[in-house]
């Protein structure tokens, strides 16, 4: 089938941005603080992670929480599709190290912060990002869309790699048994080119967020360990078998680089390369 610039592809990581921005409106709109802890808004949540983490631990990956991809993932995967689903996958897990002490990248702790927009918002998660996301930034081929039920121009995955990300012989696979029958808070919705181009566009203009919450959403939180001089970019990347996604603003340049593939993050990751090579090129 023909790639267009409407076709939709897995964004794997990338939907947390929309995570995030939900945050950030609710934290606007003082239903929330980023120094609040998990307990303050789920109070029935297992304390040893409750009384300690906090929602800025969640958003910058410091919370100590790991992933959800597991022996229950796996036999549940085909019927996961509310958040709550996805939170019984991880709930009763211990923290691998105490809040705040270092980085460690976590799929959970987005879907945690998907809990927390429920609760504080009073809607399910993907009622709330389709209507104070999506729909603000006018983006109508943007949803966590159900795999088994029919999608029109819908991009399928097609991979060379397992789970664990180890090569596989033989052609391509598609990956529609790899994955479970909708995303999370933390991944796995689609989006097209034009529909990612419009929330960028959405954010400069603040449909999404005020100009301090805007500036705040594109502030780095780690800073970077080389002395090398690298453009200001605000993004986020998503891959896995038959997924690669990236979405990066170069915000002192004045461009935006979205890719988006339904082959392994390789050939994702060799385009995104090229046009930052072009960007920064220009540039100098």
């Amino acid at each position: 089938m023909p790639n267009r610039i409407d076709t939709k592809f897995n964004l794997g990581s990338v939907n947390k941005i929309f995570t995030k921005v939900a945050i950030m409106q609710l934290a606007e709109q003082g239903k929330l603080a980023f120094d609040d802890y998990v307990v303050q808004h789920l109070p029935s949540y297992p304390p040893e992670v409750a009384n300690k983490v906090t929602i800025n631990h969640l958003l910058n990956h410091t919370s100590g929480m790991g992933h959800y991809w597991n022996e229950k993932f796996n036999a549940t995967k085909d019927n996961l599709r509310t958040v709550d689903a996805f939170l019984n996958l991880f709930k009763g897990d211990p923290l691998s190290f105490d809040p705040g002490q270092k980085f460690e990248y976590s799929n959970a702790g987005y879907v945690l912060l998907g809990k927390i927009i429920e609760v504080v918002s009073g809607q399910d998660y993907f009622s709330y990002v389709r209507e104070h996301i999506y729909k603000r930034a006018d983006m109508k081929n943007t949803d966590h869309y159900e795999m088994d039920l029919p999608t029109p121009n819908i991009a399928i995955g097609y991979t060379s790699m397992d789970l664990e990300g180890n090569p596989t012989a033989g052609p391509r696979k598609n990956n529609l048994f790899m994955f479970g029958v909708k995303g999370s808070p933390a991944g796995g919705g689609y989006s097209t080119a034009d529909d990612m181009l419009k929330f960028c566009i959405a954010l400069l203009h603040h449909k999404l967020l005020s100009t301090e919450y805007t500036k705040l959403l594109f502030s780095p939180t780690h800073k970077r360990r080389s002395e090398k001089r690298e453009p200001r970019v605000f993004g986020h990347a998503g891959g896995g078998p038959g997924i690669g996604a990236i979405f990066e603003m170069y915000l002192d340049l004045n461009y935006i680089d979205i890719v988006l593939s339904n082959y392994d993050p390789d050939s994702m990751w060799a385009v995104s390369e090229k046009i930052k090579s072009i960007i920064v090129r220009k540039q100098s």
